[in-house]
């Protein structure tokens, strides 16, 4: 691939990834609804087992392109400047797939009329997506979404490794973008049966996935990484002494 189209298969996987997580914020929200892709309806299969289906086969995706024996792969038919932004790409991709065939079913499992603790719930959801956003750009947003390894590329420049640090909310938590999602998916004044195991498929995913990513990490940078953890939380934060 030319470095022009390495960039623009960057740009592109960048805008489809943030799609695709508008996406599932917009469903959560109630400003999209479950099922566009396929109205909602699945006819001769339990809905239940339907979603459960498409969010165990998008954590599957997910969790197998972040591996590094996907990425070793990846390099042997695409530059090694567009992995991250393959990884973006798909993740766009599956979550879009994911919300435009998710399965409707009627009932609720709570609704809040109290308005203090629906604008509580609104204030925590809005902070739990804020929150993640502001994490990506405490390490480096365009690194996480794969814009500098492919304006690097563009540039003729090496793509150097970002150094391990810890910053801004890293200092107390590993997984800050993980926090910010279970923020998300549960802090909603409704929890509708259609949502509720969209939530569930999330926070099993998030502790399978943190699974694998720490012992990634620990691969990578060793000790380092393991006096982090015991200085820092998973998910929710740890203050030093």
């Amino acid at each position: 691939m030319s470095r022009v189209l390495v960039l623009i298969y960057g740009v592109l996987a960048y805008f489809i990834g943030v799609a695709g997580l508008v996406c599932i914020i917009a469903a959560l929200a109630g400003f999209l609804p479950y099922g566009f892709l396929s109205d909602g309806a699945i006819t001769g299969l339990n809905p239940i087992i339907w979603d459960l289906g498409l969010v165990t086969i998008w954590g599957f995706i997910h969790t197998l392109t972040a591996r590094p024996s996907f990425k070793a792969a990846h390099a042997k038919v695409m530059p090694k400047a567009t992995e991250r932004a393959t990884y973006v790409l798909l993740s766009g991709l599956t979550s879009i797939a994911l919300i435009g065939c998710w399965a409707t079913m009627s009932g609720m499992v709570w609704t809040l009329s109290s308005p203090i603790l629906v604008y509580m719930l609104w204030g925590l959801f809005l902070f739990g997506w804020a929150f993640l956003l502001a994490s990506t750009f405490a390490i480096n947003h365009f690194d996480l979404f794969g814009l500098r390894q492919v304006y690097a590329n563009f540039q003729k420049q090496p793509i150097a490794p970002l150094r391990f640090v810890e910053r801004a909310m890293y200092k107390y938590i590993r997984h800050p973008i993980q926090t910010g999602i279970l923020l998300g998916v549960w802090a909603t004044p409704t929890m509708s049966m259609t949502q509720i195991w969209l939530s569930i498929g999330f926070t099993v995913y998030i502790f399978v996935g943190l699974w694998f990513e720490e012992r990634d990490l620990i691969a990578e940078h060793g000790d380092v990484y393991e006096a982090y953890r015991q200085s820092a939380g998973k998910l929710l934060p740890k203050f030093r002494k």
